[in-house]
Protein backbone atom coordinates (compact mmCIF):
# COMPACT_ATOMS: atom_id res chain seq x y z
CA UNK A 1 0.00 0.00 0.00
CA UNK A 2 2.99 2.06 0.54
CA UNK A 3 4.40 1.88 -2.32
CA UNK A 4 1.04 2.67 -4.44
CA UNK A 5 0.08 5.33 -2.41
CA UNK A 6 3.88 6.66 -3.31
CA UNK A 7 3.23 5.85 -6.82
CA UNK A 8 0.27 7.51 -6.90
CA UNK A 9 0.73 10.96 -5.46
CA UNK A 10 4.24 11.53 -7.71
CA UNK A 11 1.91 11.47 -10.72
CA UNK A 12 -0.68 13.36 -8.98
CA UNK A 13 1.50 16.20 -7.73
CA UNK A 14 3.59 15.73 -11.10
CA UNK A 15 0.72 17.17 -13.06
CA UNK A 16 -1.45 19.26 -10.22
CA UNK A 17 0.91 20.87 -8.55
CA UNK A 18 2.30 23.53 -11.58
CA UNK A 19 -0.92 23.19 -13.63
CA UNK A 20 -3.04 24.37 -10.59
CA UNK A 21 -0.16 27.70 -10.03
CA UNK A 22 -0.59 28.20 -13.88
CA UNK A 23 -4.41 28.56 -13.61
CA UNK A 24 -4.39 30.70 -10.25
CA UNK A 25 -1.87 32.70 -12.25
CA UNK A 26 -4.07 33.00 -15.52
CA UNK A 27 -7.09 33.99 -13.61
CA UNK A 28 -5.52 36.59 -11.36
CA UNK A 29 -4.76 38.14 -14.83
CA UNK A 30 -7.83 37.57 -16.46
CA UNK A 31 -9.56 39.88 -13.83
CA UNK A 32 -7.43 42.37 -13.52
CA UNK A 33 -7.27 42.95 -17.24
CA UNK A 34 -10.87 41.84 -18.25
CA UNK A 35 -9.13 40.20 -21.22
CA UNK A 36 -11.27 37.85 -22.95
CA UNK A 37 -8.33 35.44 -24.26
CA UNK A 38 -6.99 35.08 -20.71
CA UNK A 39 -10.25 33.83 -19.48
CA UNK A 40 -10.54 31.59 -22.24
CA UNK A 41 -6.92 30.37 -21.16
CA UNK A 42 -8.23 29.79 -17.70
CA UNK A 43 -10.95 27.33 -19.34
CA UNK A 44 -8.92 25.82 -21.32
CA UNK A 45 -6.69 25.01 -17.83
CA UNK A 46 -9.18 24.21 -15.83
CA UNK A 47 -10.26 21.78 -18.27
CA UNK A 48 -7.36 20.02 -18.20
CA UNK A 49 -7.76 19.62 -14.66
CA UNK A 50 -10.58 18.39 -14.42
CA UNK A 51 -9.98 15.76 -16.94
CA UNK A 52 -7.07 14.80 -15.02
CA UNK A 53 -9.36 14.34 -11.79
CA UNK A 54 -12.32 12.60 -14.04
CA UNK A 55 -9.57 9.86 -14.79
CA UNK A 56 -11.30 6.14 -14.42
CA UNK A 57 -8.20 4.03 -13.74
CA UNK A 58 -6.63 7.37 -11.05
CA UNK A 59 -10.09 7.23 -9.36
CA UNK A 60 -10.01 4.07 -8.50
CA UNK A 61 -6.05 4.22 -7.25
CA UNK A 62 -7.53 6.47 -4.23
CA UNK A 63 -10.38 4.84 -4.01
CA UNK A 64 -8.81 1.83 -3.28
CA UNK A 65 -6.14 2.91 -0.82
CA UNK A 66 -9.36 5.54 0.43
CA UNK A 67 -11.15 2.22 1.53
CA UNK A 68 -7.56 0.01 2.76
CA UNK A 69 -7.67 -0.48 6.01
CA UNK A 70 -4.01 0.03 6.00
CA UNK A 71 -2.36 1.48 8.67
CA UNK A 72 -1.20 5.11 7.02
CA UNK A 73 -0.36 7.44 9.72
CA UNK A 74 -2.50 10.81 10.22
CA UNK A 75 -1.44 13.17 8.04
CA UNK A 76 -0.92 10.49 4.62
CA UNK A 77 -4.64 9.47 6.17
CA UNK A 78 -6.14 13.37 5.60
CA UNK A 79 -3.88 13.73 2.36
CA UNK A 80 -5.71 10.68 0.94
CA UNK A 81 -9.07 11.68 1.88
CA UNK A 82 -9.19 15.31 0.24
CA UNK A 83 -7.78 13.81 -3.07
CA UNK A 84 -10.36 11.25 -2.83
CA UNK A 85 -13.05 13.97 -2.67
CA UNK A 86 -11.70 15.88 -5.13
CA UNK A 87 -11.59 12.83 -7.51
CA UNK A 88 -15.09 12.02 -6.35
CA UNK A 89 -16.81 15.69 -7.85
CA UNK A 90 -15.10 14.81 -10.84
CA UNK A 91 -16.78 11.31 -11.90
CA UNK A 92 -18.92 12.41 -14.50
CA UNK A 93 -18.43 12.62 -18.23
CA UNK A 94 -16.32 14.85 -19.63
CA UNK A 95 -18.25 17.11 -22.43
CA UNK A 96 -20.12 17.93 -19.74
CA UNK A 97 -17.67 18.87 -17.88
CA UNK A 98 -16.12 20.85 -20.65
CA UNK A 99 -19.77 22.93 -20.87
CA UNK A 100 -20.02 23.35 -17.34
CA UNK A 101 -16.35 24.64 -17.23
CA UNK A 102 -17.32 27.21 -20.61
CA UNK A 103 -20.25 28.26 -19.26
CA UNK A 104 -18.31 29.43 -16.17
CA UNK A 105 -15.87 30.92 -17.99
CA UNK A 106 -17.89 33.12 -20.00
CA UNK A 107 -19.93 33.87 -17.19
CA UNK A 108 -16.89 35.15 -14.92
CA UNK A 109 -16.30 37.57 -18.09
CA UNK A 110 -19.31 38.62 -18.39
CA UNK A 111 -19.32 39.72 -14.37
CA UNK A 112 -15.97 41.55 -14.52
CA UNK A 113 -16.27 43.55 -17.70
CA UNK A 114 -19.83 44.14 -16.64
CA UNK A 115 -20.94 48.49 -16.21
CA UNK A 116 -24.27 49.08 -15.33
CA UNK A 117 -25.43 51.67 -17.69
CA UNK A 118 -28.06 54.80 -16.79
CA UNK A 119 -28.97 56.23 -20.50
CA UNK A 120 -25.44 55.71 -21.90
CA UNK A 121 -23.61 56.48 -19.32
CA UNK A 122 -21.82 53.44 -17.35
CA UNK A 123 -21.40 52.95 -14.12
CA UNK A 124 -18.59 50.98 -11.62
CA UNK A 125 -19.50 49.22 -8.72
CA UNK A 126 -17.66 51.74 -7.15
CA UNK A 127 -19.89 54.66 -8.42
CA UNK A 128 -23.37 52.91 -8.04
CA UNK A 129 -22.55 51.92 -4.58
CA UNK A 130 -21.43 55.96 -3.99
CA UNK A 131 -25.15 56.77 -5.39
CA UNK A 132 -26.78 54.67 -3.25
CA UNK A 133 -24.99 55.35 0.41
CA UNK A 134 -25.67 59.37 -0.59
CA UNK A 135 -28.31 60.68 -2.74
CA UNK A 136 -31.58 61.71 -1.48
CA UNK A 137 -33.33 61.62 -4.94
CA UNK A 138 -35.81 58.62 -4.86
CA UNK A 139 -35.47 58.77 -9.08
CA UNK A 140 -31.92 58.55 -8.85
CA UNK A 141 -31.72 55.54 -6.41
CA UNK A 142 -34.57 53.93 -8.22
CA UNK A 143 -32.54 54.28 -11.77
CA UNK A 144 -29.03 53.13 -9.78
CA UNK A 145 -30.54 50.20 -8.19
CA UNK A 146 -32.05 48.87 -11.93
CA UNK A 147 -28.80 49.74 -13.30
CA UNK A 148 -27.22 47.62 -10.94
CA UNK A 149 -29.33 44.55 -11.77
CA UNK A 150 -29.19 44.86 -15.56
CA UNK A 151 -26.62 42.02 -15.50
CA UNK A 152 -29.40 39.54 -14.37
CA UNK A 153 -31.33 39.63 -17.18
CA UNK A 154 -28.35 39.00 -19.49
CA UNK A 155 -27.08 35.91 -17.80
CA UNK A 156 -29.64 34.09 -15.82
CA UNK A 157 -30.53 31.58 -18.75
CA UNK A 158 -26.85 30.93 -18.61
CA UNK A 159 -27.00 30.07 -14.85
CA UNK A 160 -30.31 28.00 -15.41
CA UNK A 161 -28.06 26.22 -17.94
CA UNK A 162 -25.24 25.74 -15.57
CA UNK A 163 -27.47 24.83 -12.42
CA UNK A 164 -28.80 22.16 -14.66
CA UNK A 165 -25.91 20.72 -16.01
CA UNK A 166 -23.84 21.18 -12.41
CA UNK A 167 -27.28 18.37 -11.43
CA UNK A 168 -26.88 16.28 -14.27
CA UNK A 169 -23.09 15.90 -12.87
CA UNK A 170 -24.12 15.42 -9.53
CA UNK A 171 -26.64 12.67 -10.26
CA UNK A 172 -23.87 10.71 -11.98
CA UNK A 173 -21.79 10.58 -9.35
CA UNK A 174 -25.30 9.42 -7.34
CA UNK A 175 -26.03 12.59 -5.25
CA UNK A 176 -29.35 14.12 -5.16
CA UNK A 177 -28.21 17.35 -6.71
CA UNK A 178 -25.10 19.63 -7.09
CA UNK A 179 -26.07 21.80 -3.79
CA UNK A 180 -26.26 18.60 -1.85
CA UNK A 181 -23.15 16.82 -3.60
CA UNK A 182 -21.27 20.34 -2.36
CA UNK A 183 -22.10 20.41 1.14
CA UNK A 184 -21.16 16.57 1.79
CA UNK A 185 -17.66 16.86 0.00
CA UNK A 186 -16.81 19.63 1.65
CA UNK A 187 -17.62 17.68 5.03
CA UNK A 188 -20.67 19.23 5.71
CA UNK A 189 -24.56 17.73 6.59
CA UNK A 190 -27.13 19.16 4.57
CA UNK A 191 -29.51 18.25 7.14
CA UNK A 192 -27.63 19.74 9.89
CA UNK A 193 -26.78 23.17 8.07
CA UNK A 194 -30.74 23.38 7.51
CA UNK A 195 -31.05 23.36 11.41
CA UNK A 196 -28.48 25.50 11.99
CA UNK A 197 -30.26 28.09 9.50
CA UNK A 198 -33.10 27.80 11.17
CA UNK A 199 -31.52 27.83 14.13
CA UNK A 200 -30.10 31.13 13.37
CA UNK A 201 -33.13 32.56 11.91
CA UNK A 202 -34.55 32.04 15.52
CA UNK A 203 -31.37 33.40 17.32
CA UNK A 204 -31.36 36.47 15.03
CA UNK A 205 -35.40 37.51 14.06
CA UNK A 206 -36.16 39.46 17.16
CA UNK A 207 -32.78 41.32 17.05
CA UNK A 208 -32.95 42.22 13.64
CA UNK A 209 -36.72 43.84 13.46
CA UNK A 210 -35.52 45.88 16.05
CA UNK A 211 -32.30 47.08 13.97
CA UNK A 212 -34.46 47.08 10.87
CA UNK A 213 -37.31 49.36 12.50
CA UNK A 214 -34.56 52.23 13.21
CA UNK A 215 -33.17 51.66 9.95
CA UNK A 216 -36.52 52.56 8.40
CA UNK A 217 -37.12 55.67 10.72
CA UNK A 218 -34.38 56.84 9.83
CA UNK A 219 -34.81 56.72 6.24
CA UNK A 220 -37.77 57.78 6.04
CA UNK A 221 -36.83 61.03 7.87
CA UNK A 222 -33.35 61.87 5.79
CA UNK A 223 -35.32 60.70 2.34
CA UNK A 224 -38.67 62.50 3.41
CA UNK A 225 -41.16 59.53 2.71
CA UNK A 226 -43.63 57.21 4.25
CA UNK A 227 -42.38 54.09 5.98
CA UNK A 228 -44.00 51.84 3.90
CA UNK A 229 -42.85 53.77 1.10
CA UNK A 230 -39.32 52.10 1.32
CA UNK A 231 -37.93 50.33 -1.90
CA UNK A 232 -34.99 47.73 -1.98
CA UNK A 233 -32.87 51.27 -3.46
CA UNK A 234 -33.79 53.35 -0.68
CA UNK A 235 -31.64 51.05 1.79
CA UNK A 236 -28.02 52.37 0.32
CA UNK A 237 -27.00 48.75 -0.58
CA UNK A 238 -27.20 46.82 -3.80
CA UNK A 239 -28.84 43.54 -2.11
CA UNK A 240 -29.43 44.98 1.74
CA UNK A 241 -26.38 42.68 2.99
CA UNK A 242 -24.63 45.20 4.59
CA UNK A 243 -27.18 48.04 5.02
CA UNK A 244 -27.27 51.84 5.58
CA UNK A 245 -25.23 54.27 7.27
CA UNK A 246 -27.54 55.72 9.75
CA UNK A 247 -25.46 56.36 12.55
CA UNK A 248 -24.54 60.16 13.60
CA UNK A 249 -20.98 59.11 12.31
CA UNK A 250 -20.24 59.41 8.99
CA UNK A 251 -17.64 56.65 8.80
CA UNK A 252 -16.25 57.01 5.49
CA UNK A 253 -14.82 60.68 6.50
CA UNK A 254 -12.71 58.82 9.26
CA UNK A 255 -10.98 57.16 6.00
CA UNK A 256 -10.85 60.09 3.44
CA UNK A 257 -7.33 61.03 4.09
CA UNK A 258 -5.55 57.94 4.87
CA UNK A 259 -3.53 55.73 3.16
CA UNK A 260 -5.49 52.28 3.75
CA UNK A 261 -2.69 50.15 2.42
CA UNK A 262 -0.35 51.82 4.68
CA UNK A 263 -2.53 51.32 7.32
CA UNK A 264 -3.12 47.34 6.98
CA UNK A 265 0.79 47.15 6.24
CA UNK A 266 1.35 48.86 9.71
CA UNK A 267 -1.61 47.02 11.65
CA UNK A 268 -0.19 43.25 10.52
CA UNK A 269 3.07 43.92 10.94
CA UNK A 270 2.69 45.27 14.51
CA UNK A 271 0.90 41.85 15.45
CA UNK A 272 3.91 39.51 13.82
CA UNK A 273 1.89 38.86 10.61
CA UNK A 274 4.17 40.77 7.89
CA UNK A 275 2.26 41.54 4.53
CA UNK A 276 4.89 43.58 2.91
CA UNK A 277 5.48 40.47 0.33
CA UNK A 278 2.36 39.57 -0.37
CA UNK A 279 1.42 43.76 -0.93
CA UNK A 280 4.24 43.48 -3.72
CA UNK A 281 2.32 41.04 -5.57
CA UNK A 282 -0.98 42.45 -5.21
CA UNK A 283 -3.48 44.48 -7.65
CA UNK A 284 -5.06 47.11 -5.50
CA UNK A 285 -6.42 49.60 -7.13
CA UNK A 286 -9.12 50.42 -9.89
CA UNK A 287 -8.40 50.26 -13.91
CA UNK A 288 -10.58 49.81 -16.48
CA UNK A 289 -12.13 45.81 -17.32
CA UNK A 290 -10.61 45.09 -13.96
CA UNK A 291 -12.68 42.91 -12.04
CA UNK A 292 -14.27 45.29 -9.48
CA UNK A 293 -15.40 43.08 -6.24
CA UNK A 294 -12.21 42.09 -4.20
CA UNK A 295 -10.60 38.30 -3.55
CA UNK A 296 -6.78 36.75 -2.64
CA UNK A 297 -5.66 33.85 -3.92
CA UNK A 298 -2.77 31.48 -3.26
CA UNK A 299 -1.06 31.25 -6.69
CA UNK A 300 0.96 28.25 -5.60
CA UNK A 301 0.96 27.54 -1.84
CA UNK A 302 4.39 28.09 -2.11
CA UNK A 303 3.92 31.93 -0.82
CA UNK A 304 2.98 33.37 -4.12
CA UNK A 305 -0.24 35.51 -2.11
CA UNK A 306 -2.13 37.73 -4.18
CA UNK A 307 -4.81 40.20 -2.98
CA UNK A 308 -7.10 41.57 -5.43
CA UNK A 309 -9.13 45.06 -4.44
CA UNK A 310 -10.58 48.49 -5.98
CA UNK A 311 -9.07 50.75 -3.03
CA UNK A 312 -10.79 54.25 -2.21
CA UNK A 313 -10.24 55.96 1.02
CA UNK A 314 -13.44 55.26 2.86
CA UNK A 315 -15.27 52.75 5.42
CA UNK A 316 -15.53 49.72 3.08
CA UNK A 317 -12.52 48.96 1.33
CA UNK A 318 -10.49 49.43 4.57
CA UNK A 319 -12.71 46.72 5.84
CA UNK A 320 -11.90 44.60 2.71
CA UNK A 321 -8.37 45.33 3.07
CA UNK A 322 -8.31 44.12 6.40
CA UNK A 323 -10.46 41.14 5.39
CA UNK A 324 -8.43 40.27 2.12
CA UNK A 325 -5.42 40.18 4.13
CA UNK A 326 -7.09 38.15 6.92
CA UNK A 327 -7.02 35.39 4.14
CA UNK A 328 -3.87 36.32 2.66
CA UNK A 329 -1.48 35.70 6.01
CA UNK A 330 -3.81 32.49 6.70
CA UNK A 331 -2.17 31.73 3.73
CA UNK A 332 1.05 32.70 3.93
CA UNK A 333 1.76 30.80 7.59
CA UNK A 334 0.56 27.52 6.53
CA UNK A 335 3.50 25.10 7.44
CA UNK A 336 5.13 24.14 3.80
CA UNK A 337 6.64 21.20 5.70
CA UNK A 338 2.59 19.93 5.00
CA UNK A 339 2.21 17.81 2.08
CA UNK A 340 1.34 20.34 -1.12
CA UNK A 341 -2.76 18.80 -0.69
CA UNK A 342 -2.74 20.12 2.86
CA UNK A 343 -1.80 23.61 2.41
CA UNK A 344 -4.65 24.65 2.24
CA UNK A 345 -7.60 25.77 5.14
CA UNK A 346 -9.43 23.19 7.04
CA UNK A 347 -12.81 24.86 5.60
CA UNK A 348 -13.59 27.79 3.48
CA UNK A 349 -15.45 28.95 6.14
CA UNK A 350 -12.03 28.61 8.90
CA UNK A 351 -10.21 31.13 6.37
CA UNK A 352 -13.18 33.18 6.24
CA UNK A 353 -13.51 33.38 10.48
CA UNK A 354 -9.89 35.29 10.39
CA UNK A 355 -11.00 37.77 6.93
CA UNK A 356 -13.88 38.74 9.08
CA UNK A 357 -12.15 39.05 12.95
CA UNK A 358 -9.89 41.45 11.13
CA UNK A 359 -12.56 43.16 8.92
CA UNK A 360 -14.44 43.99 11.46
CA UNK A 361 -11.88 46.22 12.90
CA UNK A 362 -12.77 48.81 10.61
CA UNK A 363 -15.08 50.19 13.02
CA UNK A 364 -13.33 49.32 16.24
CA UNK A 365 -12.81 52.99 18.48
CA UNK A 366 -10.27 51.68 20.02
CA UNK A 367 -8.32 49.76 16.99
CA UNK A 368 -8.92 53.30 14.97
CA UNK A 369 -7.27 55.20 18.07
CA UNK A 370 -4.31 52.91 17.55
CA UNK A 371 -3.97 52.82 13.73
CA UNK A 372 -5.16 56.12 12.40
CA UNK A 373 -5.16 58.69 15.45
CA UNK A 374 -8.52 60.00 15.60
CA UNK A 375 -8.91 62.44 18.41
CA UNK A 376 -10.50 61.37 21.47
CA UNK A 377 -13.69 62.91 21.30
CA UNK A 378 -14.45 61.29 17.97
CA UNK A 379 -13.27 57.96 19.78
CA UNK A 380 -15.72 58.73 22.46
CA UNK A 381 -18.93 58.66 20.06
CA UNK A 382 -17.24 55.52 17.49
CA UNK A 383 -17.20 53.74 20.85
CA UNK A 384 -20.79 53.62 21.11
CA UNK A 385 -21.99 53.75 17.48
CA UNK A 386 -18.86 51.76 16.08
CA UNK A 387 -20.74 48.75 18.00
CA UNK A 388 -24.19 49.70 16.69
CA UNK A 389 -22.97 49.75 13.28
CA UNK A 390 -21.26 46.73 13.44
CA UNK A 391 -23.85 44.68 15.26
CA UNK A 392 -26.29 46.01 12.68
CA UNK A 393 -24.09 44.81 10.12
CA UNK A 394 -23.91 41.37 10.98
CA UNK A 395 -27.59 40.71 11.77
CA UNK A 396 -28.82 42.61 8.18
CA UNK A 397 -26.07 40.37 6.68
CA UNK A 398 -26.78 37.17 8.89
CA UNK A 399 -30.77 37.85 7.48
CA UNK A 400 -28.99 38.04 4.00
CA UNK A 401 -27.12 34.78 4.22
CA UNK A 402 -30.43 33.09 4.84
CA UNK A 403 -32.10 34.57 1.28
CA UNK A 404 -28.69 33.38 -0.67
CA UNK A 405 -28.70 29.58 1.79
CA UNK A 406 -32.15 29.08 0.63
CA UNK A 407 -32.28 30.10 -2.78
CA UNK A 408 -29.69 28.31 -3.89
CA UNK A 409 -30.59 24.78 -2.04
CA UNK A 410 -34.51 25.75 -3.56
CA UNK A 411 -33.05 26.42 -7.38
CA UNK A 412 -30.66 23.27 -7.46
CA UNK A 413 -33.91 21.17 -6.18
CA UNK A 414 -36.15 22.75 -8.63
CA UNK A 415 -34.22 24.91 -11.38
CA UNK A 416 -37.23 24.97 -13.61
CA UNK A 417 -40.00 26.68 -11.05
CA UNK A 418 -40.76 30.88 -11.01
CA UNK A 419 -36.75 31.59 -9.58
CA UNK A 420 -37.72 35.57 -9.64
CA UNK A 421 -40.70 34.79 -7.31
CA UNK A 422 -38.68 32.18 -5.05
CA UNK A 423 -36.18 35.03 -4.49
CA UNK A 424 -38.31 37.54 -3.99
CA UNK A 425 -40.44 35.66 -1.16
CA UNK A 426 -36.99 35.43 0.55
CA UNK A 427 -36.38 38.45 0.13
CA UNK A 428 -39.93 39.67 2.30
CA UNK A 429 -39.71 37.13 4.51
CA UNK A 430 -36.06 37.06 5.99
CA UNK A 431 -35.26 40.46 5.36
CA UNK A 432 -38.36 42.66 5.49
CA UNK A 433 -38.10 44.45 1.55
CA UNK A 434 -40.73 45.34 -0.28
CA UNK A 435 -40.80 43.76 -4.16
CA UNK A 436 -41.47 46.62 -6.28
CA UNK A 437 -44.91 46.06 -7.74
CA UNK A 438 -44.77 44.79 -11.22
CA UNK A 439 -41.02 44.03 -11.17
CA UNK A 440 -40.10 40.98 -12.84
CA UNK A 441 -36.24 40.91 -13.46
CA UNK A 442 -34.19 38.10 -12.75
CA UNK A 443 -32.53 40.24 -9.58
CA UNK A 444 -31.18 37.24 -8.54
CA UNK A 445 -28.77 36.25 -11.23
CA UNK A 446 -26.77 39.53 -10.72
CA UNK A 447 -25.31 37.82 -7.31
CA UNK A 448 -21.80 37.23 -8.83
CA UNK A 449 -21.87 33.83 -5.96
CA UNK A 450 -25.28 32.38 -7.36
CA UNK A 451 -23.83 31.93 -10.64
CA UNK A 452 -19.75 31.61 -9.99
CA UNK A 453 -19.39 30.28 -6.37
CA UNK A 454 -22.51 28.05 -6.14
CA UNK A 455 -23.17 26.71 -2.55
CA UNK A 456 -20.59 28.87 -1.17
CA UNK A 457 -22.10 31.57 0.43
CA UNK A 458 -23.66 29.86 4.02
CA UNK A 459 -19.82 29.79 4.78
CA UNK A 460 -19.60 33.41 5.34
CA UNK A 461 -21.48 33.08 8.32
CA UNK A 462 -20.22 30.18 9.64
CA UNK A 463 -17.24 32.31 9.38
CA UNK A 464 -18.74 35.28 11.17
CA UNK A 465 -19.73 32.74 14.27
CA UNK A 466 -16.66 31.27 14.13
CA UNK A 467 -14.83 34.09 14.05
CA UNK A 468 -16.64 35.57 17.39
CA UNK A 469 -15.91 32.08 19.01
CA UNK A 470 -12.26 33.40 18.34
CA UNK A 471 -12.52 37.01 19.75
CA UNK A 472 -13.49 35.83 22.85
CA UNK A 473 -10.78 33.67 23.00
CA UNK A 474 -8.02 35.48 21.90
CA UNK A 475 -9.23 38.09 24.23
CA UNK A 476 -9.51 35.97 27.16
CA UNK A 477 -6.16 33.96 26.76
CA UNK A 478 -4.24 35.35 24.37
CA UNK A 479 -3.63 38.50 24.76
CA UNK A 480 -1.27 39.86 27.13
CA UNK A 481 -0.94 43.75 26.97
CA UNK A 482 -4.27 44.78 28.61
CA UNK A 483 -4.78 47.47 26.52
CA UNK A 484 -5.16 45.44 23.08
CA UNK A 485 -8.22 43.26 24.20
CA UNK A 486 -9.96 46.11 23.05
CA UNK A 487 -8.26 47.83 20.09
CA UNK A 488 -6.81 43.88 18.86
CA UNK A 489 -3.45 46.05 18.30
CA UNK A 490 0.15 45.88 18.36
CA UNK A 491 0.50 42.49 20.09
CA UNK A 492 2.60 39.94 18.77
CA UNK A 493 0.81 37.30 21.00
CA UNK A 494 -2.31 37.76 19.10
CA UNK A 495 -0.27 37.01 15.67
CA UNK A 496 1.62 33.95 17.26
CA UNK A 497 -1.35 32.24 18.49
CA UNK A 498 -3.10 32.02 14.98
CA UNK A 499 0.25 30.75 13.45
CA UNK A 500 1.04 28.51 16.05
CA UNK A 501 -2.10 27.30 16.88
CA UNK A 502 -4.63 27.76 13.98
CA UNK A 503 -2.61 28.52 10.41
CA UNK A 504 -0.08 25.88 10.53
CA UNK A 505 -2.23 23.30 10.43
CA UNK A 506 -3.80 23.45 6.90
CA UNK A 507 -5.77 21.22 6.27
CA UNK A 508 -4.84 18.72 8.84
CA UNK A 509 -8.12 18.25 10.81
CA UNK A 510 -11.54 18.19 9.99
CA UNK A 511 -12.86 22.27 10.52
CA UNK A 512 -14.46 21.12 14.02
CA UNK A 513 -11.52 19.32 15.26
CA UNK A 514 -9.56 22.74 14.50
CA UNK A 515 -11.55 24.63 16.35
CA UNK A 516 -11.40 22.56 19.07
CA UNK A 517 -7.72 22.13 19.17
CA UNK A 518 -7.67 25.68 18.48
CA UNK A 519 -10.06 27.44 20.75
CA UNK A 520 -10.98 24.32 23.53
CA UNK A 521 -14.45 23.97 22.11
CA UNK A 522 -15.90 22.69 18.86
CA UNK A 523 -18.03 25.26 16.70
CA UNK A 524 -20.43 27.33 19.11
CA UNK A 525 -22.66 30.20 17.98
CA UNK A 526 -23.61 31.20 21.75
CA UNK A 527 -20.38 33.66 21.40
CA UNK A 528 -22.09 35.32 18.36
CA UNK A 529 -25.21 35.75 19.92
CA UNK A 530 -23.56 37.17 22.87
CA UNK A 531 -21.49 39.67 20.93
CA UNK A 532 -24.42 40.86 18.64
CA UNK A 533 -28.02 39.92 19.78
CA UNK A 534 -30.00 42.11 21.89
Amino acid sequence: MLTEFTSFITDYENFIIPKVAELSKTNFDATITGKSELFQKSAEIEIEINNFLSDKNRFQKIKTLYESDFNFNEVTKREIKLIYNSFVSHQFDSELMEKIVNISSNLERQFSTFRGKIGKKELTDNQIDEILEKSTNSDELKATWEASKQIGNEVSSQIVELVKLRNQAAKQMGFENYHTMSLLLSEQNPEEMDMFFDELDNLTKHSFQKVKAEIDDFLSKRLNINKNELMPWHYQDKFFQQGPEFTSINFDMIFEKSDIVEITKKYFAEINLPIDDLLANSDLFEKENKYQHAYCTNIDREGDIRVVCNIKPNYKWMSTMLHEFGHAVYDKFISKNLPWELRTHAHIFCTEAIAMLFGRLASNADWLVENLKIEQNLAKTVETEGFSKLRAEQLIFSRWVQVVYRFEREMYKNPNQDLTSLWWNLVEKYQEITKPIGRNSADWASKIHIALYPAYYHNYILGEILASQLHFFITEKVITNGKSKKSFSNDKAIGDYLKNLYFSYGAIYEWNKLIEKATGEKLNPKYYAMQFTY
